[in-house]
């Protein structure tokens, strides 16, 4: 499995890929086995990097993890059967925007997908967490762009950068979740559902 996540590492630079960053995932797995989670929902699989380290962080931890591109779905298909993981990653060809989920809890949700449908992300899936589940989202620094839009020349870019800005504050303000934020990799929050009272 070690050669497969680094070659994964080669082909994402390679083709250009992003992918999760090093201190991030590690924090992950971390948070994974020491708060005993078991059921992971990760909206944006891209080559399955993430989804497999995820899963490879305990024997019974298991991932859906959906991803709307069909060369990066095929890419993650291929890399999840590599690790022999296939009970374990269940990897979804799908808008996550346009998925239907029923029936199911997650104790973590973790946001690694389009940047400026990040709230919307938030807002949909929330319902699917467990009592004590946490939505966890990358990214968002933004590669030091976040806090910093006047050295952004990009409308474009300006306009993302703008709208990750409103989902940490939406964050900030959201009286359901307790989030921490995380300097680390390209920056991270951990969302936790307050307790119903």
């Amino acid at each position: 499995m070690k050669e497969t996540i680094l070659e994964m590492e080669e082909y994402a630079k390679d083709h250009n890929v992003p992918i999760i960053e090093k201190d991030s995932i590690v924090f992950i797995m971390k948070y994974i086995k020491a708060n005993n989670v078991k059921n992971i929902l990760e909206i944006g699989s891209a080559i399955g990097y993430s989804a497999i380290l995820m899963a490879s962080a305990g024997l019974d931890v298991k991932v859906t993890t959906i991803e709307r591109d069909e060369a990066r779905y095929m890419e993650a298909l291929k890399n999840v059967k590599k690790c022999g993981l296939e009970k374990n990653i269940n990897v979804v060809y799908q808008d996550a925007l346009e998925v239907n989920l029923k029936d199911v809890e997650y104790d973590l949700i973790f946001i690694d997908a389009a940047k400026g449908q990040y709230t919307k992300f938030f807002e949909k899936f929330k319902y699917f967490l467990s009592k004590n589940g946490c939505i966890i989202t990358d990214n968002l620094k933004f590669h030091g762009y976040v806090g910093n839009k006047d050295s952004i020349d990009s409308k474009n870019l300006k306009a993302l950068v703008d709208k990750i800005e409103k989902y940490i504050d939406f964050l900030k303000n959201n009286p359901e979740f307790d989030t921490k934020f995380f300097d680390i990799g390209d920056g991270l929050s951990v969302s936790v559902k307050k307790d119903e009272k």
